[in-house]
């Protein structure tokens, strides 16, 4: 059934889902400073191995994830978009809450959104293709990747050389500018979820017993995922959570809006990034207060033995 279901805007909905991105690439790049890259050089191990976490190692373990739930084709399509997607700024908020590396959080959030123009499509193409049904499912649909790749690459290159020039050149500018972009861009993903859920709210009814757990697995893979890959790389403890945070949260809005502007609104794919886009700040504020609470105690505890 939701593999049948399609989120429609209406007609010239194409512009507008282009504006949309264009907003939305245009807040993160606002919040991009030279100096956020700076860790590569003073860190290069950390950040490297941050962003191939994020990079390959997400997307490689939903497709692990996926072949074992084996989720209907389009449910399987979103997991995949999201987590080709680059982090979400949000996290950098979850970590100072948590009382981790924010310097950290802010060098991998920036990395991998500056790279999301060419590594976003070439990555949902890529694994795409590497899981059967969605490449079924891919050509089915009729997606054309050479179309595909140019058109998301130059909605996602454009504003964001726009937003980094103005933080460059005018960053007093770009102070202002920013909290009314990233306003918008928050406004952006509540319309598309809410006119989704509209259109399809029989489908959602008879569905949300399958999408919810799928996202909330999927997210909680996710989260683990980067705390694993902390101890591997041997971070210490406020580092560890800063990756935690970032593998766990992703640009959920920038997958929405890509699913609804090329692949034509497929249900299953649009419901689960949807709900990952909601469930992921609820997780995220959950871990993040677990964390404090954590850090009280310690303190409470060697205060007193003190």
């Amino acid at each position: 059934m939701i593999d049948a279901a399609n989120v429609s805007l209406g007609q010239g909905s194409e512009i507008g889902l282009a504006i949309a991105l264009a907003v939305m690439m245009f807040a993160v790049a606002l919040s991009l400073r030279i100096s956020d890259f700076a860790f590569l050089k003073t860190h290069p191990k950390m950040f490297v191995g941050g962003v191939i976490t994020q990079v390959l190692g997400l997307p490689l373990v939903t497709l692990a994830l996926a072949a074992l739930i084996a989720p209907t084709p389009s449910v399987a399509l979103g997991m995949i978009v999201v987590a080709c997607c680059p982090g979400g700024n949000v996290s950098n908020l979850f970590v100072m809450l948590a009382r981790g590396n924010v310097a950290y959080s802010v060098a991998l959030t920036g990395g991998s959104s500056a790279l999301a123009f060419l590594v976003t499509p070439l990555s949902i193409l890529f694994w795409a293709s590497l899981y059967p049904p969605t490449a079924e499912l891919i050509h089915q649909v009729d997606v054309d990747p050479l179309p595909f790749l140019v058109q998301v690459a130059a909605m996602l290159a454009v504003p964001l050389a726009l937003g980094m020039l103005v933080r460059a050149k005018l960053p007093k500018l770009a102070d202002r500018l920013q909290p009314i972009f990233q306003g918008l861009a928050i406004l952006i993903i509540i319309a598309l979820i809410v006119v989704g859920l509209q259109g399809n709210w029989a489908i959602v009814m008879a569905t949300g017993l399958i999408i919810v757990p799928v996202a909330v697995i999927h997210n909680a893979t996710a989260f683990s995922l980067g705390a694993a890959s902390g101890r591997i790389l041997r971070l210490d403890p406020p580092s560890r959570r800063a990756l935690t945070f970032e593998i766990g949260i992703q640009n959920s809005g920038l997958g929405l809006v890509i699913l609804l502007a090329q692949f034509d609104g497929l249900g299953g794919a649009a419901a689960v990034t949807a709900t990952w886009a909601i469930w992921h700040l609820v997780a995220g504020l959950s871990l993040a207060t677990a964390f404090r609470v954590w850090n009280a105690r310690r303190a409470a505890s060697g205060s007193a033995a003190e």
